[in-house]
């Protein structure tokens, strides 16, 4: 009995899901917005069902009700997440040729990272096709400090910035923590390369290089990785850091970047 309640349970979360999705797209095509019994009536469900998944959506800002009329139209959360959606696919159909180029290159895998609150992305990713590789970080979220792309990406902050961010993941560093950091930020800062190795995995190295937009803020990094016996030294600032620095300078271009 109690399975079935719980199979119940789960196929209800699916229905009022997609219901949900569905009252988004009816909503689309309201910009002055549309009452509570004909959005029942188009998704087929009753009115309170309905109300209970609006008032739901309301709460996240993805749709709002107007006070003079009743009616319900789209949210701001809702255009907000459109236009990070767009953004985010934007870049990864700029990128991923690129990745590809690189990763056919050194065969080893090359992702997109792009910075997600206060964490890094791994958005898209080509993988190499070794035998021996680094256990894939598509679609996995970490700490920036903790990874190359990470620190490429955080080089450009003041360090102001940087002591609020660890007070804000809950990271306390002391002044000579935070001095080495700020030593290691600096030297990435003026290299405009950060490679890390050992954070990712034991005798795995990271090589990023960052993307930028117009105004010159940092939007992601492409990073390589790979294993340290496949990385060595002289490939590394022979082969592998002028390529990247090449992509990502393609990269930064079509995002209107122009350096001064």
């Amino acid at each position: 009995m109690q399975k079935m309640k719980i199979d119940s349970d789960r196929d209800y979360s699916v229905k009022t899901v997609d219901k949900a999705l569905e009252l988004l797209e009816i909503l689309s095509d309201y910009e002055d917005g549309i009452g509570l019994a004909p959005l029942a009536a188009r998704v087929g469900i009753t009115r309170n069902g309905t109300f209970r998944i609006l008032r739901t959506m309301c709460t996240k800002g993805l749709v709002e009700q107007d006070e003079q009329n009743g009616n319900y139209r789209l949210g701001f959360c809702s255009a907000t997440l459109g236009r990070k959606l767009l953004k985010n696919m934007n870049v990864i159909n700029y990128a991923h040729p690129v990745l590809e180029d690189l990763a056919n290159r050194f065969d080893e895998a090359v992702y997109l990272t792009v910075p997600r609150d206060d964490e890094v992305l791994f958005l898209d990713m080509v993988d190499s096709r070794q035998q021996i590789k680094a256990a894939p970080l598509l679609g996995r979220l970490l700490p920036f400090f903790t990874n190359a792309p990470g620190k490429v990406m955080k080089s450009l902050d003041s360090r102001d910035l940087i002591e609020r961010l660890l007070k804000r993941i809950g990271r306390k560093k002391g002044a000579l923590e935070l001095e080495k950091l700020d030593l290691e930020l600096n030297e990435i800062r003026c290299s405009g390369v950060a490679i890390d190795r050992g954070g990712l995995g034991e005798g795995i190295i990271s090589i990023a290089v960052a993307i930028k937009d117009y105004s010159g803020k940092v939007i992601g990094a492409i990073t390589l990785i790979g294993p340290s016996f496949r990385i060595l030294s002289e490939r590394i600032e022979n082969e592998i850091i002028p390529t990247l620095k090449e992509g990502a300078d393609l990269l930064s271009g079509r995002f209107g970047y122009c350096p001064a």
